[in-house]
């Protein structure tokens, strides 16, 4: 059994409603092998938490760099919010610990697990949002999400990925990339797309997050990083 009273001490955030922070970690595939389960996935708290997310990191970008125009801006959100930073920042909190998983999704490790952390630390969001209300969701999202943006900033990651390595590619390979669709699940309101991008028959990197335009900047950031062209 988990014991979500320590995800409070780690996090902070003292829940009124103990379940809405359980159904948080409640991942679809643990319903299927616990039928007696009453609570629902966290799948709806995914899609709260993803806007509040949204809204809190767009404030802040804004109020922050003044003089910066919607484009950086944009590139700066997008570097902040991707699967990789969220579930870098969901790993800190030990969200690993809490999660309620299949023993099949249980197993998996690398990408299919960023993608589960970083959608249940949307879905925390979520929750912390409905309990707590707005401010104690942004004081979540600041000391957690924020800190990493100086790092971003410092090493370029903000930058366009497919631009970066459709120029890579052509300088080192004179080859254009690829980008198809590998995977979609997910319910209508909370898609998951996973998108490799290829230079000519090789697959040279895969991405997901809930659009194909962020699943393929996700893929050519690992591209980049697989072929050592950061």
């Amino acid at each position: 059994m988990k014991d979500f009273s320590e995800f409070e001490s780690i996090s902070a955030v003292s829940f009124k409603n103990k379940d809405l922070l359980k159904q948080a970690f409640l991942h679809r595939s643990y319903l299927n092998e616990h039928p007696e389960e009453t609570l629902g996935n966290n799948e709806r708290l995914e899609f709260l938490g993803d806007a509040v997310l949204e809204l809190v990191v767009t404030g802040y970008l804004f109020n922050r760099f003044p003089e910066k125009p919607e484009g950086e801006l944009t590139a700066y959100r997008a570097a902040l919010v991707n699967t990789q930073s969220i579930s870098e920042a969901a790993r800190r909190l030990s969200m690993n610990n809490f999660l309620l998983l299949s023993k099949g999704e249980a197993r998996d490790t690398g990408k299919a697990r960023d993608y589960i952390l970083a959608n249940t630390f949307e879905s925390v969001i979520g929750a912390i949002y409905l309990d707590c209300g707005y401010e104690e969701a942004y004081e979540f999202i600041k000391n957690n999400l924020f800190p990493q943006l100086d790092e971003i900033l410092e090493n370029g990651s903000w930058q366009d990925a497919k631009s970066k390595f459709q120029e890579r590619a052509q300088e080192h390979e004179g080859i254009t990339p690829v980008y198809n669709l590998l995977e979609e699940n997910g319910p209508d309101h909370a898609k998951n797309f996973i998108v490799g991008v290829y230079l000519g028959d090789v697959l040279r990197g895969e991405g997901g997050g809930g659009s194909k335009q962020q699943a393929e900047q996700e893929a050519a950031l690992d591209a980049l990083k697989k072929s050592g062209w950061e």
